[in-house]
């Protein structure tokens, strides 16, 4: 994939942690000229041209493999002497995001077809730097991220970008080895700049008088072995510290509209901006300091009741740090984060802001669908969900895009399915199984388990059983969806491995007893119900065979899902609801606990144990009294009958799904309004929790668009691979709905509209597409022309 560039990083370096790296190209062009930088690097880099940011990357690849970007630099260009400079950070931590393999850059600057500069390459190379501005030994950002940013700026920190002053002697590179290369598959991020919407208000702050106990997460006090980073005895500084001794001793709260105008700071002096909705990127300020200074940015998604910001809400260190010499700087941050509030702290000297902003890091694509409908709330609900995908499926598809950016399974299962709806296509699903199907093994766990979340480090060995399973009904979707069908053979050997796992946890009735790890139901009671023989995971794992089994042509995996399915309704159906565990007594003899939970009739709901047909009055209750509309303010908290509530993920999501099939839209739009209204309308993004003590911005949550598509307009169905569309138009208390479902073909566009006893609809569909249109709308269909 590169011409001429090979992989180096300075020497002595290539496993220190948190060593920033700068590689800088000089060449000479024209406006006129075609250009591209190829890049790739371990662990992440930034681009710029002429100093204009450029592009970051690389996009998300598994173990001991990386995928290589081109940015043209064309747009970028001038006449005469050009540059570019490459930032790298080599992490080489564990984590849940970035890998831990040693650092290396290799790159290459392509003019008019030759090749203008390349790491490695004595005749054209790039310079090389250490980069002395950010600080190496801090803390580490979250259990799931690696290092918190702390810089050090001086005048001029900046001019080697565009220029060929030097910001450190150069330094001696050495050659890191051949890499294994991957094309990029997914689409470039537009990066648009956002600018704040308000100055919300200014204060003064001072050392606390009863500071709380320094913050002491396992990402700060458990640093040893199987958990790398620096240790607290050998930072450099630790900002939550310092910041978590603060507090304001006044505030004044006149908002203001942020229209770039110059903001004064003194010491102990903060503000804080909001941003019109919750953002994901790069938080950037430029400022003049007159003296030397020392400034902190701290953020979050939401504001404290009093109107502060807490950076550490979220069990991560929302905190920027910066030491200045006295001059003008502009400081871009190198991480994405996530925030909608901003807070700038003058811990020492002085600062006046000309400008802020976040750099935005979101998927390219969302925006090709479309949905409006007669109903204001649900419109706001479907931009919240539009919202929360981009900011969650940039190369991958990630739980959340602030504490962990990691790709989990079962959270992918549904973002996979918004990805095919909003954006036509499934590359980053395709990437996502390609970073599973390429490894040989999976370091620090048991042969055959798959790894709960990829790519990222599980040196602890802990394992989600459950997830793995969620994996093959993702996988059988992925296929539906026209998936490459070269990547569902390749994975073949991984779900065989995987199932050949379970048998040894299968007990004399053909029942998973004793998972190992962390078997995960949820986040509710039903976590506390999980030894022994936990039915919700035998139902899942009946599933997850007969998925294996159509898939794959595999006769034996379905017959023994059925008899699976049949045990479980055997010993799990009370009478009159579903128990969710069984247990050895003290003489081992099996004992059916009469733990019972909201999400486990949910699982055997969805999973097919029993349907309205066979059990109507159990089907019926669930349906009626367990909605979590019941108690709006406070969702899922209410014990019905003895019956544990549920929580969102994945009781609420599975919940919609059965409401859905059930054809139950009025009552499933009422749901999603009474849920989800409140997220759209304070962040603009959807949650992990119904409360805020979570992430206010989580991928799967982004699902509801699916169910707008589905449940509102009325497009109940649509297979890439059979080419076939069903139509439903339900009686869902709506008196109009349009929307765009984007293709690889063309464009499926729906609107309809009631006028009196009529449902008058217009339906464009791509060539060869079989389409069935069903009315259970109650009033007369009229198609329109």
């Amino acid at each position: 994939m590169f011409a001429a560039a090979r992989p180096i990083w300075p020497a002595g370096l290539t496993d220190t942690m948190n060593v920033a790296c700068g590689v800088r190209a000089r060449f000479r062009a024209d406006t006129r000229s075609s250009a591209l930088v190829r890049v790739t690097a371990s662990s992440r880099y930034r681009v710029y041209a002429n100093g204009l940011f450029c592009g970051h990357g690389p996009a998300t690849a598994p173990h001991g493999h990386y995928r290589v970007d081109e940015w043209d630099l064309s747009p970028y260009l001038s006449s005469g002497v050009n540059y570019v400079a490459i930032e790298v950070a080599g992490y080489n931590v564990n984590s849940f995001y970035t890998l831990d393999q040693p650092s290396f850059v290799q790159a290459e600057v392509e003019l008019g077809g030759a090749i203008a500069a390349a790491t490695g390459e004595p005749e054209h190379p790039f310079d090389v730097f250490v980069l002395p501005e950010r600080v190496r030994r801090v803390q580490r950002y979250s259990f799931q991220r690696a290092f918190v940013e702390a810089y050090e700026f001086g005048p001029g920190v900046h001019d080697w970008r565009t220029s060929d002053a030097q910001p450190s002697p150069p330094a001696q590179w050495e050659p890191a080895g051949e890499k294994q290369l991957l094309p990029r598959r997914v689409g470039y991020p537009r990066f648009a700049v956002q600018a704040p919407r308000a100055v919300l208000a200014t204060g003064h702050f001072a050392k606390s008088a009863s500071p709380e106990p320094p913050w002491r997460d396992r990402s700060l006090a458990g640093i040893g072995p199987e958990f790398k980073g620096y240790r607290i005895d050998e930072l450099t500084l630790v900002p939550t510290d310092e910041i978590g001794a603060l507090a304001m001793t006044g505030w004044e709260r006149t908002a203001a509209r942020y229209e770039g105008q110059s903001l004064r700071l003194g010491e102990r002096q903060a503000a804080v901006l909001a941003f019109d909705r919750n953002l994901t990127g790069f938080v950037g300020i430029e400022f003049t300091v007159s003296g030397k200074s020392r400034i902190a940015l701290t953020f979050d998604e939401i504001l404290t009741e009093d109107g502060d910001v807490d950076h550490l809400r979220l069990g991560c260190a929302n905190v920027i740090h910066a030491a200045c010499e006295p001059g003008s700087y502009a400081l871009e941050c190198f991480e994405p984060y996530t925030l909608q509030y901003l807070k700038v702290l003058v811990l020492e000297g002085d600062c006046t802001l000309t400008g802020c902003s976040v750099r935005e890091y979101a998927n390219p694509d969302a925006d090709r669908g479309e949905f409006a409908s007669s109903d204001d709330a649900l419109n706001a609900i479907f931009e919240a969900a539009r919202e929360t995908f981009r900011q969650n499926a940039v190369d991958n598809f990630m739980d959340c895009p602030s504490r962990e950016r990691a790709g989990w399974l079962c959270d992918s299962f549904f973002a996979a399915r918004v990805e095919a709806d909003l954006t036509g296509r499934s590359v980053v699903e395709g990437n996502f199984f390609e970073n599973y199907a390429l490894p040989e093994s999976f370091a620090f766990l048991p042969e055959g388990m798959l790894p709960m979340c990829y790519p990222a480090d599980h040196n602890d060995g802990v394992f989600i059983p459950n997830w793995a399973l969620w994996f093959v009904l993702q996988l059988e979707e992925f296929q539906d969806r026209g998936g490459d069908g070269t990547l569902i053979a390749a994975l073949r050997p991984r779900v065989e491995s995987l199932f050949r796992y379970f048998e040894g946890f299968r007990n004399e009735f053909g029942l998973l007893e004793n998972l190992e790890s962390w078997v995960f139901i949820e986040w509710s009671k039903a976590n506390d119900f999980t030894g022994g023989i936990n039915f919700s995971t035998n139902m899942l794992y009946a599933a997850a065979l007969d998925a294996a089994g159509r898939l794959y042509g595999i006769e034996a995996y379905r017959e023994e899902a059925a008899a699976l399915k049949s045990t479980v309704r055997e010993f799990a159906y009370d009478g009159e609801f579903f128990v969710d565990q069984a247990v050895e007594d003290e003489h081992g003899e099996l004992e059916i606990t009469d733990n019972r939970t909201e999400v486990g009739q949910y699982y055997a709901a969805y999973f097919g144990i029993a349907d309205a047909e066979e059990l109507p009055l159990w089907f019926d209750s669930l349906m009626r009294d367990f909605s979590p509309s019941r108690n709006p303010d406070e969702p899922f908290t209410a014990d019905i009958g003895g019956i544990h509530p549920a929580n969102a993920f994945i009781g609420y999501y599975l919940r919609m799904e059965l409401l859905a099939r059930q054809g139950l839209s009025a009552q499933l739009l009422a749901e999603v309004k009474a849920y989800f209204g409140k997220m759209a309308a304070r962040t603009g993004t959807l949650w992990e929790h119904n409360r805020t003590e979570a992430s206010c911005n989580h991928g799967f949550a982004s699902h509801v668009a699916r169910v707008l598509y589905r449940d509102a307009l009325g497009i109940k169905s649509f297979s890439r691979k059979q080419r076939t569309l069903t139509i439903v138009f339900e009686d869902n208390a709506l008196a109009s709905c349009s929307g765009k479902l984007p293709t690889p073909e063309g464009d499926i566009v729906l609107r309809w509209r009631k006028e009196g006893g009529n449902l008058c609809y217009r339906l464009s569909v791509p060539p060869g597409l079989t389409v069935e249109i069903e009315n259970r709308s109650g009033s007369r269909l009229v198609p329109e022309r």
